[in-house]
């Protein structure tokens, strides 16, 4: 389908990712976005735009591992994991609607969206569906939502800022020690991050011991942090703050491969805002860089992330 960059007026935009709605608003364009999805908290200014989506399972106040039971629960009756509001979405008139297909646990999927248009005889709305693994996918996504929104000039110019900021990181670390950081992606069971998370980990000059770069992020077990015993271990878990992460770190103090660890006796474990980055594959992936250069190499690279984005956590 071609780009709307010829049409008199804006595109109205709906964006069911939080990670686009991010692209959208850092090309400039964050005025065309008329809805979002549940996930969708930055800018905080979206906050104001109308809602069009809700998880079919608990959330706020669930563990971990209810969180896991019950996603599994409705994958396994063959379920949708989320629920898209497809009529006031169709009295939105949207131009363009943004989701992905990457991960139907993640987000709204590409099948949830075309199942919520299959009534949608009138509709013109061209679907841009991410499915990044890499950051060379985030980096075409980025200008896919650009091209489609017309902006493709806005689009080469951020992932070129975001090329340029991320080889600065790395050449500032190049030639030092490369210590192990095991990345926590989610909490019980535990998981580890995949996709591009080795690549931000290489360069922010660490190593990654258990995820494959374009690869899904891999369930670990106890045994492999044990065989991996890294250095550094960051907990970053998709979709929760540093508030909702803390409580649930407590249940790891008493387990002995836990307390074993060179990473928790070196006092080296970290907490981050798993929502707002990392796991987010957006602009913003930059300042996860920022964040991994920081435990790496605290002594080359300091970016003040330190207290907000990230917190030590007291083993």
């Amino acid at each position: 389908m071609s780009s709307i960059a010829h049409t008199s007026s804006p595109p109205r935009v709906i964006s069911l990712i939080a990670s686009a709605t991010e692209i959208l608003h850092a090309l400039g364009a964050g005025g065309t976005q008329v809805a979002r999805s549940h996930e969708c908290d930055y800018p905080p200014g979206v906050l104001g735009l109308p809602q069009l989506t809700r998880a079919k399972f608990k959330v706020h106040g669930a563990t971990s591992v209810e969180i896991d039971r019950s996603v599994k629960g409705l994958l396994e009756q063959g379920l949708a994991v989320y629920e898209v509001d497809a009529d006031r979405m169709r009295a939105l008139a949207p131009d363009v609607i943004l989701t992905q297909d990457q991960c139907e646990v993640c987000a709204v999927s590409l099948a949830d969206v075309r199942a919520a248009l299959c009534t949608w005889t009138d509709s013109s709305a061209r679907i841009v569906s991410l499915r990044p693994h890499t950051l060379s996918d985030v980096y075409a996504d980025i200008l896919s939502v650009a091209e489609a929104i017309g902006r493709p000039a806005a689009g080469a110019e951020l992932v070129a800022s975001m090329q340029s900021r991320i080889a600065e990181i790395a050449a500032s670390v190049e030639g030092r020690s490369r210590p192990k950081l095991g990345f926590v992606e989610w909490i019980e069971p535990p998981m580890s991050g995949g996709h591009w998370m080795p690549e931000l980990i290489t360069a922010a000059g660490g190593i990654s011991p258990f995820g494959v770069s374009g690869e899904n992020s891999p369930w670990v077990s106890w045994e492999d942090f044990a065989a991996a015993d890294p250095d550094i271990l960051l907990v970053g878990p998709c979709g929760y703050d540093i508030a909702t992460s803390l409580p649930e770190l407590e249940a790891m103090r008493g387990h002995p491969v836990f307390k074993s660890l060179r990473a928790v006796r070196e006092g080296r474990v970290f907490v981050a805002d798993g929502n707002a980055f990392f796991n987010r594959p957006g602009p913003r992936l930059v300042e996860s860089a920022e964040i991994l250069a920081e435990i790496l190499h605290p002594d080359v690279r300091t970016y003040g992330h330190l207290g907000e984005a990230y917190v030590v956590w007291p083993t």
